[in-house]
């Protein structure tokens, strides 16, 4: 047997590559700030930014001429409050750019929109803090509202992050309320309390004001856990089911993508793109590799659809190479 035949010559290794890497598998987290002039660089992400509501209008322009047909927004608003009710304001950042990106690229664009409070209350956790612990049940209903006032604004897919107890189900109840039955749940079904979320915390100014979000993000020591949240969340009417970070869960990845039926997504977070970076900048590592490597194994592991701040730049590798 001599296996090395299907290497022998960069045509016969193109006509058995088993994965393939498109565009179409892609899509490109953006933040989008209230009130910012010009876009913001991100000390700990170089080469991603805090968008302005213009810039980020001519970010995703650049992204759709790449082949990348889908974004995820987070919003970062002017005024936070303790119970975030900037999160579900329809004049609110995230709903404005909605809008705009809605009336200028029409259906062109998939809009993902991240449902969470820890960009939006003062104190910097996912949700309703009473008696300095967080309340699952009021936090839900605020999910809820700001789900609704995404779709309201013309979003395809909400993405509730918050890790509450019952979180699709109470969205996906008050979307059908309210006539939005076409609108798509993704569940972050698996989100671990990762240190892999630090940059974003920075990129989102949310880092938790006190203690850390391990009651609510579950522990990635726990992977019979994780299959706990995944069925959760097939029952509560998620329509995609999202594990997150992606490089430290390939096997969970694995495990969705042949124990369910439903669409999974990874998102390949703030840190892998940040270390990834930081060697590429030191001259340690060759970004393009690995940037096509780390990619390629997470759609290898079953995800048909892979959140990835390198999303615009491995669609310009795609489009060189092919």
């Amino acid at each position: 047997m001599r296996l090395r035949r299907l290497r022998k010559n960069s045509a016969i290794r193109d006509l058995f590559q088993e994965i393939r890497l498109s565009p179409k598998d892609l899509v490109l987290p953006l933040f989008v700030q209230e009130g910012l002039k010009k876009n913001q660089p991100i000390d700990s992400m170089p080469g991603v930014f805090r968008f302005s509501p213009n810039g980020v209008m001519h970010e995703i322009e650049e992204c759709t001429s790449t082949g990348i047909n889908a974004i995820i927004l987070f919003g970062l608003p002017a005024k936070k409050d303790v119970l975030g009710k900037s999160s579900f304001n329809d004049r609110g950042i995230v709903q404005r750019s909605i809008k705009s990106i809605r009336d200028c690229f029409g259906d062109k664009i998939v809009i993902m929109t991240d449902v969470c409070l820890c960009q939006y209350t003062t104190h910097g956790h996912c949700g309703i803090i009473v008696e300095d612990e967080l309340n699952n049940d009021k936090t839900i209903n605020t999910l809820a509202k700001t789900a609704l006032s995404h779709a309201k604004a013309g979003a395809d897919i909400v993405a509730p992050s918050a890790m509450m107890d019952g979180q699709v189900k109470r969205i996906r109840d008050l979307l059908d309320e309210n006539g939005y039955t076409n609108t798509l749940i993704m569940g972050y079904s698996v989100k671990q309390a990762s240190s892999f979320f630090s940059p974003f915390r920075d990129a989102a100014h949310s880092k938790p004001g006190f203690g850390n979000r391990q009651t609510y993000q579950m522990s990635y020591s726990n992977p019979r856990e994780a299959g706990r949240e995944i069925e959760s969340d097939i029952e509560e009417g998620a329509d995609v089911l999202m594990i997150k970070p992606a490089l430290s869960n390939l096997d969970l990845i694995y495990e969705a993508k042949v124990n369910t039926l439903h669409p999974v997504a990874a998102y390949s977070v703030s840190g892998e793109y940040s270390m990834i970076k930081a060697a590429a900048i030191n001259g340690w590592i060759d970004e393009n590799l690995a940037i096509t490597e780390s990619i390629t194994a997470i759609k290898r592991a079953g995800a048909n659809i892979i959140i990835s701040y390198y999303a615009k730049k491995m669609a310009e590798i795609l489009k060189k190479t092919n």
